[in-house]
């Protein structure tokens, strides 16, 4: 897949969590925001004002660390396709 194609399919796949009504999983959520935030190369520090929500945020991007900006585009629109119903 070409990049712009993945960048694109990206933009849609965030349009769809942001515009997705129900409540998700906990779990679901901090994956999609760990790989946004190494998608957009964003690596600044969680910004709750609640402590272990904080926590829980930057254990997602440890785990997801070793990502390249693709890859996390990639399982972000993977996970979006595969756990949100149309």
């Amino acid at each position: 897949m070409k990049a712009e194609d993945l960048h694109s399919e990206f933009e849609k796949a965030v349009a769809r969590v942001n515009n997705y009504l129900e409540p998700l999983p906990a779990d679901l959520l901090l994956k999609l925001y760990a790989y946004y935030k190494i998608a957009n190369r964003n690596f600044s520090n969680p910004g709750s004002k609640t402590p272990l929500i904080n926590a829980f945020k930057a254990n997602a991007l440890i785990q997801a660390q070793e990502m390249s900006q693709e890859e996390a585009m990639r399982a972000y629109v993977d996970l979006v396709t595969r756990e949100l119903p149309k």
